[in-house]
């Protein structure tokens, strides 16, 4: 399968086309970037043909998909211009900051008949799967509270490019990257919230957020607490699930699941990870499946990360509107 790489702009483009050359029936055809410098330097690098016109590149016959890792207020026009040509798409979350932008990508994919995936990585990480097994044997017994944190030192530290922190070309700051993971999850653990709520913080005085703590309300009276943020020295990525029989937490350096439904604290014992998105997304194309789950989550995720927004601006509850 002939990939296009679109766009390198976010962090993780240089891991999607690491991928593209290890996976054994794909192989990068041609880059495109908005920046045709970098574009050009990746193209370099990979001994590819670099394309300064989209068009161009969209429309060559001898490319079958794209991996679409371009600023998040170009995501629709750019994967809908790559559905109407004909080519699957493999992008990075979120789909979209708004609803509305992303119910018109899922309406054009689904016109256009091409395979669309999102990468949500920590979905089919093997630690979820047993999070979620456990919840469903009811040994914790009525899920109370949740509580996922993922967070790193890249503001503080320098080390993410400066372009993270632009409002326009990002849509916010760190939980529209990295607050994606604690969002998904949240909704994967407890389903989709009644209520949303946000704080927001801006210690390195950027533009955006570099910080933020989402909570999700249910009508059971549980809550979920979403946290992430970009100046964070040392902050272990930490699930802890909380019920009405028992607790289970998830967490680093051990990366080991437990669980205390008695005296004591018990292993759980954790399946191997699924394969990646992009692993997946390639799967999908081969076998002709459908991508229904996934594109399910990306739009929940689009619908969450909206209210969350809202909810700090206007310094209000968020109330979701039964799906």
């Amino acid at each position: 399968m002939r990939i296009g790489m679109i766009s390198f702009w976010h962090v993780h483009a240089k891991d999607y086309a690491k991928e593209a050359q290890i996976h054994p029936d794909t192989d990068i055809k041609a880059i495109w970037d908005e920046n045709e410098e970098r574009g050009r330097k990746e193209a370099q690098e990979r001994a590819v043909e670099y394309i300064s016109d989209l068009d161009v590149l969209l429309n060559r016959e001898d490319i079958d998909a794209v991996v679409v890792s371009s600023p998040t207020n170009m995501h629709k026009e750019i994967i809908i211009r790559a559905a109407r040509a004909g080519k699957h798409i493999f992008t990075e979350k979120v789909l979209a900051a708004k609803e509305n932008e992303a119910l018109e990508i899922l309406e054009a994919v689904n016109e256009a008949g091409v395979k669309l995936f999102v990468s949500l990585p920590r979905v089919y990480d093997g630690y979820t799967e047993a999070i979620q097994q456990l919840i469903e044997s009811g040994d914790l017994g009525d899920i109370t509270q949740t509580r996922v944190r993922l967070a790193h030192n890249g503001a503080t530290a320098d080390w993410l490019p400066q372009h993270f922190y632009q409002k326009e070309e990002c849509q916010g700051g760190a939980l529209i990257d990295l607050g994606c993971h604690p969002l998904y999850l949240t909704r994967l653990f407890q389903g989709m919230p009644q209520r949303v709520t946000a704080q927001f913080g801006y210690v390195t005085e950027k533009e955006v957020e570099d910080q933020a703590v989402v909570t999700f309300g249910y009508q059971s009276g549980s809550y979920g607490i979403a946290e992430t943020g970009f100046v964070n020295d040392h902050s272990p990525f930490t699930i802890e699930i909380n019920g009405t029989k028992g607790s289970a937490v998830y967490g680093m350096p051990e990366k080991v699941l437990l669980k205390k439904v008695s005296d004591q604290w018990e292993e759980v014992a954790v399946p191997d990870d699924r394969p990646s998105p992009f692993f997946q997304w390639i799967d999908h194309i081969q076998k002709d499946i459908k991508t229904d789950e996934n594109l399910g989550l990306a739009l929940e995720l689009t619908v969450l990360m909206e209210a969350a927004y809202r909810a700090e601006e206007q310094r209000r509850e968020v109330v979701i509107i039964n799906r």
